[in-house]
């Protein structure tokens, strides 16, 4: 694999077209550097992936066939292998994806051989308040448009497989209702005498539609379906999304798409997927999503997309086979773990890791100096509206009280027996003395630290942190999990809540108490990994709980299952499955050029 083309030659767009996000908007940027974005084939060839390996779409788009790369390649010498995660965001990100792009180029910028792997943006998110997650400024996954519409179609096709689950559900409901025995049997059919008030599924859109989540369905006659309650979920928190980040190939998504248990039967025994013969024609309708989609930084680095689960509610992760893929042909590989260390990186560590077989050589905790202000008493940083003046003016009592979250993730991250790269990713509004300070706080735990400007600069404003980065690779470290899977399921979860969360304990209420003596009774169940939903707001479940709270106990109300997945998910406080939409959303200023086409206001 050739090293990257980089700024000066044929495609350093941002230097050569004079971008500046200064006074260019994300999607302006975008849209400026489509016409000399790279071609597929040319990033295929860099990559010595065959012909037979992917297939194109469009000029600049390419599906990646990881299966076949991975037989061919074997079990050869991976890249060094780096995550992203961040401290406790505000409401408007402190820029994790847009660190993963600027640091991508910051190694490209150096002649690595780097590949960057990230999540497909969910609708929700899109349309709504926090925009696409593709970057910002001159750290960006481009085309954007495509990025942030659709891409190669593997949201629509994860959304389509978890309501024909559904539809099969109810139907089969309806039919068992209204038929006896012998008509079911004629029709191969044997009684499933499923609960109505055991449903564990739902309904899947990828937009935020609280109004979707309650609701009653089948209303009508004895032809117009089982009348029962019901709802929705947005579609990246769902299991069959958290299935395709999980899935090592085709033949692993074939089988833990049959495991899923979408209700229980009166008598209390799980209903699959497989018992409603319905996982074969789930899979049928992701054979394509399974490959992960080719698409490139700003300055023309490979990067591969693939899932898109949330941390707070999922997994929080792109895919297992994205990164073994990158892992097999790049010498330096980013990845990104969703929303703060407490929810996406522990979610990387102990359970990404574990299905992976990966072993990350590198963590990289970003941070802002406006986060650090809110975790130390600033006003609330809220989504559309403008922001108080003390996070654009030098504060240097809120911001060091705030580092006390700072030092909560670097704490979480050495837990795992790594000592991170702190990245402070400039605001042009931050002073030198605010900047010396948290280089101070994070050096003094024991972290390394770099200063980014990715977002004004690319590649070049990233060159401190990708040194940084490389420099920690070289390091050995102590890298393990957390539990033991042996370990009961409610100590692993108390674990979770004191060792990570810096908690207390954890109050089962009663659902969650019920529902956590019978897995952790079935052999089954009790060894499934945890994957906790709660607030990305705070450390505790409690989003008002900012900084580093103390002297707190998490309630758990439920404790659902992801049985395919392979994941036990306690629900904490009030999360929801289903976001909501605000009242000033993204899609009030998405609008398209009718003379070109191209759609703008994108960020």
């Amino acid at each position: 694999m050739a090293a990257p083309l980089r700024s000066g030659e044929k495609f350093g767009i941002i230097y050569d077209m004079k971008l500046d996000p200064t006074k260019m908007k994300d999607w302006q940027i975008a849209e400026a550097a489509e016409e000399t974005l790279r071609p597929a084939k040319d990033l295929i060839e860099e990559l010595a992936i065959r012909e037979d390996e992917w297939e194109p779409y469009g000029r600049v788009l390419a599906k990646v066939d990881a299966t076949k790369v991975l037989k061919r390649l074997g079990a050869k010498k991976r890249g060094k292998y780096i995550d992203v995660t961040a401290i406790t965001p505000t409401a408007l990100g402190e820029g994790k994806t847009t660190t993963t792009l600027g640091l991508v180029e910051g190694l490209g910028r150096l002649g690595k051989k780097v590949i960057g792997c990230v999540r497909q943006p969910s609708g929700g998110p899109t349309f709504n308040i926090k925009g696409s997650a593709a970057g910002g400024g001159l750290a960006q996954v481009v085309p954007l448009t495509a990025l942030s519409l659709g891409l190669t179609g593997d949201i629509d096709a994860i959304t389509n497989a978890n309501n024909l689950a559904m539809v099969a559900l109810n139907s089969r409901m309806q039919h068992e209702q209204n038929h006896d025995d012998e008509w079911l049997a004629e029709r191969g059919l044997k009684r499933l005498d499923i609960d109505p008030e055991r449903i564990q599924f739902r309904w899947a859109m990828d937009f935020c539609a609280q109004g979707l989540r309650n609701i009653e369905i089948g209303k009508g006659g004895k032809l117009d379906g089982y009348n029962t309650a019901s709802g929705f979920y947005i579609t990246v928190a769902s299991e069959v999304m958290a299935i395709l980040a999980m899935s090592n190939d085709l033949a692993d998504l074939r089988n833990r798409l049959s495991k899923i248990i979408v209700a229980y039967s009166r008598s209390g025994a799980p209903i699959t997927t497989k018992d409603l013969e319905v996982d074969g024609a789930m899979c049928a309708l992701l054979v394509n999503a399974i490959k992960p989609t080719l698409m490139q930084s700003l300055e023309g680095q490979p990067m591969f997309v693939h899932a898109g689960p949330f941390a707070n509610i999922a997994i929080g992760q792109n895919s297992v086979v994205a990164d073994r893929l990158a892992c097999a042909l790049g010498d330096y590989v980013v990845t990104e773990s969703g929303f703060a260390s407490d929810m996406g990186f522990e979610k990387f560590w102990n359970i990404k890791c574990r299905c992976s077989g990966l072993k990350p050589d590198a963590v990289v905790l970003v941070a802002t100096v406006r986060a650090l202000k809110a975790h130390g008493g600033a006003p609330k940083v809220k989504a559309g509206l403008p922001l108080d003046p003390v996070y654009t003016t030098e504060n240097l009592e809120l911001l060091e009280k705030g580092c006390d979250n700072l030092l909560a993730h670097i704490d979480i991250i050495r837990r795992s027996g790594i000592q991170p790269v702190v990245c402070l990713n400039a605001f042009y509004t931050d002073t030198g003395a605010e900047r010396a300070l948290v280089r101070r706080v994070a050096e003094s735990a024991g972290a390394s630290f770099a200063v980014s400007d990715h977002w004004l600069k690319g590649g070049e404003g990233a060159l401190e942190l990708a040194n940084a980065v490389i420099e920690a690779c070289e390091k050995p470290n102590n890298f393990e999990f957390l539990s033991s899977l042996d370990e009961p399921l409610g100590e692993r979860i108390e674990k979770l809540v004191k060792e990570v969360y810096g908690g207390d304990g954890v109050d089962f209420e009663p659902l969650a108490k019920e529902k956590l003596a019978q897995f952790e009774a079935n052999p089954d169940t009790a060894r499934l990994s945890v994957c906790c939903a709660k607030t990305q707001y705070s450390l505790s479940h409690d989003p008002t709980l900012l900084g580093r709270p103390k002297g707190w106990r998490m309630p758990v109300k439920d404790i659902l299952i992801y049985q395919g997945a392979g994941l036990i998910v306690p629900v904490a406080g009030e999360i929801k499955l289903m976001p909501g939409t605000s009242a000033s959303p993204a899609y009030r200023r998405i609008d398209v050029d009718t003379d070109t086409g191209k759609v703008k206001g994108l960020f």
